[in-house]
Formats: C-alpha cells, structure tokens, sequence
C-alpha cells in the first residue's frame, strides 16, 4: 500500500498526525510530512481511520 498525499487540499491541521504519529508529522513550519509512504500492513487499520478522519480529503490509499 502506497499513502498518497494531495498537499493542494492539505490544511495540516494534525488529525492524521493524532492517529499515527509514526506515519504522519505536522512540524513547526505548519507542513505536512509523510514520514513513511509504504507503511507496513500492521499500519493498514490506523492509515484508513488517518483517511476517514481527514477533514479535507487530503489523503488517500493506492494499493500497489
């Protein structure tokens, strides 16, 4: 699985962050950043509530 990111819609607004702070981080300089893309399948459950819970839609899933 592959997490994708559209930083046009991104507000960095953390709720991703909340969810899995070893996937997503929200640093000082308001941005998002992507710490793991390819997230192992262990991740899957808390990656797809880090979509659901995204207030801008910002996010998405891409199964390779």
């Amino acid at each position: 699985m592959k997490i994708v990111v559209d930083y046009a819609l991104c507000e960095s607004n953390a709720r991703c962050m909340e969810v899995a702070p070893d996937i997503f981080e929200v640093r000082d300089d308001d941005n998002l950043y992507l710490l793991n893309e390819n997230p192992p399948a262990s991740a899957r459950d808390r990656v797809l509530r880090a979509i659901k819970i995204c207030p801008k839609h910002a996010l998405s899933l891409r199964e390779d």
